[in-house]
Parts: C-alpha cells; sequence; structure tokens
C-alpha cells in the first residue's frame, strides 16, 4: 500500500525564519496561533496551497505564541496575518480570514 505524500507545508520559527524566505520563489507565511478561531478557518486553505504550489512557491506556518520576535519585526498585530515574500522581500499582506481565490490570486501575482 502506497503512502499518501502530505504536501510539504514548512514549520518556520524565529531561527530560521530569514533563511527561510530568501530565494527567487515566493513564500507564503501564515501567522497563527492554536487559540485563534479564524486561523483555524484557514488552516485547511493554507495546506491545500502547499499541495497546489508544491515546487512554485514555498508555504510556511509560524506560530505568533512560539515566535514574537518575527511577529513583532514584520508588525504582525492581528492574527490570521498572511504575508508573501519574494527574494527576501515582503511584496503582499492579507489581514485576516479571507476566501482561498483572494489568497491565490496574491500568491499569483508574487510567482508573475
Amino acid at each position: 500500500m502506497s503512502e499518501i505524500k502530505k504536501p510539504a507545508l514548512v514549520e518556520l520559527n524565529d531561527k530560521n525564519f530569514e533563511e527561510n524566505i530568501s530565494g527567487n520563489k515566493p513564500v507564503l507565511v501564515d501567522f497563527w496561533a492554536t487559540w485563534c478561531g479564524p486561523c483555524k478557518m484557514i488552516a485547511p486553505i493554507v495546506e491545500e496551497l502547499a499541495g497546489e504550489f508544491e515546487g512554485k512557491a514555498k508555504i510556511g506556518k509560524l506560530d505568533v505564541d512560539e515566535n514574537q520576535q518575527t511577529s513583532i519585526k514584520y508588525g504582525v498585530r492581528s492574527i490570521p496575518t498572511i504575508l508573501i515574500f519574494k527574494d527576501g522581500k515582503l511584496k503582499d499582506t492579507i489581514i485576516g480570514a479571507v476566501p482561498k481565490p483572494q489568497i491565490v490570486s496574491k500568491l499569483n501575482a508574487a510567482l508573475a
């Protein structure tokens, strides 16, 4: 029986954040927390994107409670917040639980 491969969702933290956002592929980062209801609503979308954009973009999650330095550095004050980086630079910001097409649209813009 073959094992179903789960797409690579990158667990980001204060230590590995900068190295993960540098590179020529877009990087989508979901800033979230375990207690956040809207974060739980978009979590399945973020997981789907990891599969749909595999090889084209990196999709990661960062727990704001455990990684406050990065959250403060990028001014994340409410969650969920999604930041999209390319070449190590912030390209776009999405705040709140938004529909998947809105996230896909912004990620596709970063791929262009």
